[in-house]
């Protein structure tokens, strides 16, 4: 027999979300290897949204199965009411399992999409949304320049050729330092990252006096939740590697992908890093002779591809 009435009868009003939906996707299995440093990195993207993020939004924090280490590092913060929405997976679901309830359950009508190896500038958030808002049927915006797949901006170029009052310019728009830095934290060769930098270009669009770069990643974005849910379901049988299902479909599907001209947003890798500077190739980190002998092609591969087959051996299903 119940006992009294329920205390939350009497409560007014209910705490009402915000329209934007800040979503960081973690995942971390152990922190040893690969993901030594994976708590930090973490800690690192989740300090740049708290300090640079200008725009009323709420924080939910996904995470994909990490160890305990990040999980109790999760709801410390959630405790502390700085994540407004925490999930916690048991088991890994990849990225595509993640967004197929991402994509669904977010409360806001906008969702700013990252993982967590990012790291933010100030006006990130503010400075999408303008690209958002001022351009139509945009359907991901990245909050950093760089040069993406021609095969997935088709949709892009052909609205801007045919679009009146759309100025499109091809050049070298991106400066040196600001692509190196990047191709860098993907792991690629400094000699081949300036060879693509001298053989391809920019696409830069302006539109009723906002100017974008045409492109956008799946590791990072801004997009109507409306839109991202159209794509659904994403069906991904690894965690990683099939990630570019997003890309392709938003450009089939005739959207917009754009990018904003000044880089808002950087990717950490596994490295936790204060700014971009600090994984430029003179920079004092990468610089030393162990990095160097690291990125000797031949043994880079070789202990990537023994890395790869243990992480299997442990993780795969």
């Amino acid at each position: 027999m119940r006992i009294g009435q329920n205390p939350a009868k009497f409560v007014q009003d209910v705490a009402r979300p915000r329209g934007v939906t800040v979503a960081v996707l973690t995942y971390a299995p152990f922190l040893s290897g690969y993901f030594a440093q994976s708590l930090e990195v973490i800690r690192a993207c989740l300090d740049s949204l708290w300090r640079t993020t200008d725009v009323e939004h709420d924080l939910l924090v996904f995470d994909n199965g990490s160890c305990e280490e990040v999980q109790s590092f999760l709801r410390d913060a959630f405790a502390d009411r700085r994540i407004q929405m925490l999930w916690l997976c048991g088991s890994n679901l990849g990225k595509g399992g993640a967004w197929n309830i991402l994509f669904q359950a977010a409360p806001g009508e906008v969702l700013a999409y990252t993982d967590s190896d990012a790291l933010f500038a100030p006006n990130w958030l503010s400075q999408s949304i303008r690209i958002l808002q001022a351009f139509p049927k945009v359907g991901m915006v990245t909050s950093r320049p760089f040069r993406t797949p021609e095969a997935f901006l088709s949709s892009t170029i052909g609205w801007a050729e045919n679009t009146p009052g759309v100025r499109l310019e091809r050049g070298q728009f991106i400066p040196w330092e600001v692509f190196r830095d990047f191709d860098l934290s993907l792991g690629q060769e400094e000699a081949h990252i300036r060879q693509r930098y001298d053989s391809t270009q920019d696409v830069r669009l302006t539109y009723q006096g906002v100017s974008a770069h045409a492109g956008a990643s799946h590791w990072q974005f801004v997009a109507y939740k409306s839109v991202l849910q159209q794509f659904l379901p994403f069906e991904m049988d690894r965690p990683m590697g099939q990630v570019r299902q997003l890309d392709q479909r938003v450009n089939e599907a005739g959207y917009l992908r754009l990018m904003t001209c000044e880089p808002l947003a950087m990717n950490m890798s596994n490295t936790p890093v204060v700014d971009a500077a600090a994984l430029r190739a003179d920079g004092p980190v990468a610089g030393t002779p162990r990095r160097r002998l690291l990125r000797f092609p031949p043994l880079r591969r070789l202990l990537l591809g023994i890395h790869d087959r243990i992480f299997r051996w442990y993780y795969a299903r």
